[in-house]
């Protein structure tokens, strides 16, 4: 399968979507602008913010290497990495909430969406299947 071919998987558009929210979040609530140093900040945010990104980065990546892959427990792999990414984001959502990001509504946007992805991560999930 190409790369071409993953924008019609559902769940590789969610996570998408879902990474491209999460950037817009991050770069709203971080009190460091400048993407590319935000990791090397004091800032318990800026360390979520970056988190955040780089997590929702890896979702795609994760979703690639299953669809690409001939194994099975590579596929597995992956899900269970996804898994772990997505209690990742929600554990930065509430981190956020707890540093005082007073935009609630952005956060709750987030986990909708974290929400919506699941869904469709649950069923395309189903469709790993042993070959």
């Amino acid at each position: 399968m190409s790369t071409k071919n993953l924008g019609a998987i559902p769940v590789y558009q969610k996570a998408l979507e879902l990474h491209e929210i999460s950037k817009a979040i991050a770069s709203y609530v971080s009190f460091n602008k400048d993407v590319l140093k935000r990791y090397h900040s004091n800032s318990l945010r800026d360390n979520i913010a970056d988190s955040l990104v780089n997590d929702t980065v890896l979702i795609p990546k994760q979703i690639a290497q299953a669809e690409h892959s001939k194994s099975y427990a590579e596929r597995l792999k992956s899900a269970s990495f996804i898994n772990i990414m997505i209690r990742n984001i929600n554990s930065y959502c509430l981190g956020l909430e707890k540093d005082g990001v007073k935009e609630m509504e952005y956060l709750n946007l987030l986990r909708s969406e974290i929400k919506s992805f699941r869904k469709s991560f649950t069923k395309w999930r189903r469709t790993i299947r042993k070959d």
